[in-house]
């Protein structure tokens, strides 16, 4: 994740290799340039109880490799098959478009890049499951 620039905004706080790190009380920017470093937003953050539906449960499991909770080598060939079932459902373009980028960033070990993929269809997956209500 070499090159990654993190914007942070007063009292925001940002897991970065297991490490809780808050921001003082101005906004600020982190330059990341480990590679491989595993960040996390904590405002971007998924709580387990929030994790109900097939794309959040992908992002809370991609979650779960970022915080060191699960091991990535095993997580990833189960997040590639989650990736595939979703775009058997999710088939328009846009949708389309994520879950490659979604599926190309955990080829490469990139999880955090798998998460941001993923959490942008978060409001399409809301919008479908709000129009099965009506």
């Amino acid at each position: 994740m070499s090159g990654l620039v993190l914007k942070l905004g007063p009292r925001e706080r940002v897991l970065i290799n297991g490490a809780v790190i808050e921001n003082g009380d101005r906004r600020s920017r982190l330059s990341i340039v480990s590679p491989n470093a595993n960040i996390l937003r904590l405002r971007d953050a998924i709580h387990p109880d929030e994790a109900r539906t097939p794309v959040r449960r992908l992002c809370y499991a991609a979650q779960l490799v970022l915080t060191g909770d699960a091991n990535a080598e095993e997580a990833q060939p189960q997040l590639l098959r989650n990736v595939e079932e979703l775009s058997r459902i999710l088939t328009d373009p846009d949708s389309r478009k994520l879950l490659t980028t979604a599926t190309e960033a955990l080829l490469d070990g990139q999880f955090y890049q798998c998460l941001k993929a993923l959490r942008a269809l978060i409001p399409r997956e809301d919008r479908l499951f709000a129009a099965t209500r009506q």
